[in-house]
């Protein structure tokens, strides 16, 4: 009995993944976002994600919802849903754990969800940069379903803290 042999064929895949260029303004967000300050001589870099984080309880919502942005964006390039849900995992684990007090904040500076999800963006892109001005209907709501996911322990936590300082102060 012969063996087969399949070196003839054509069977090998390209191993290197495509990448987009997008829009220049996903880019700068991205950057102001986690990478926009430089410490000089260690070259660690962080951005305006890690300041605002510092505000709490309003501050990792903030940035939360800017890195929304990112992946609303992710719509009109036609991201394939799987990808969009890990960019939404991003963006929650940049907010639970940079709800954490100092810990968080430290975690804000290194884990640069923004960047990530960027970068699969443009690994993950279907169409151009020009042609990524249109989306699906089922995407925008797949995409708002993860917001609201998202969203959801933000406003239960802002209703709880306001709840709290309500009783705290002795108005209800």
């Amino acid at each position: 009995m012969r063996a087969l042999d399949f070196s003839e064929l054509p069977l090998r895949r390209e191993t290197t993944p495509q990448t987009r260029t997008v829009d220049k303004n996903l880019e700068q967000l991205a950057w102001l976002m986690d990478d926009l300050f430089r410490i000089p001589g260690l070259g660690w870099r962080f951005g305006l994600d890690a300041l605002i984080g510092l505000v709490p309880g309003l501050g990792d919502i903030t940035t939360s919802v800017v890195s929304f942005y990112i992946l609303a964006a992710a719509v009109r390039y036609r991201v394939p849903k799987i990808t969009m849900l890990r960019m939404g995992l991003n963006i929650g684990l940049d907010y639970l754990v940079g709800s954490l007090p100092v810990v968080g904040d430290v975690a804000d500076a290194w884990w640069k969800s923004n960047q990530k999800n960027l970068d699969l963006l443009r690994r993950r892109a279907t169409v151009s940069a020009e042609e990524a001005r249109e989306a699906r209907l089922s995407d925008w709501l797949f995409v708002g379903g993860i917001m609201a996911v998202l969203a959801a322990p933000a406003i239960a936590s802002a209703a709880l803290g306001i709840y709290l300082l309500l009783r705290l102060l002795g108005v209800t």
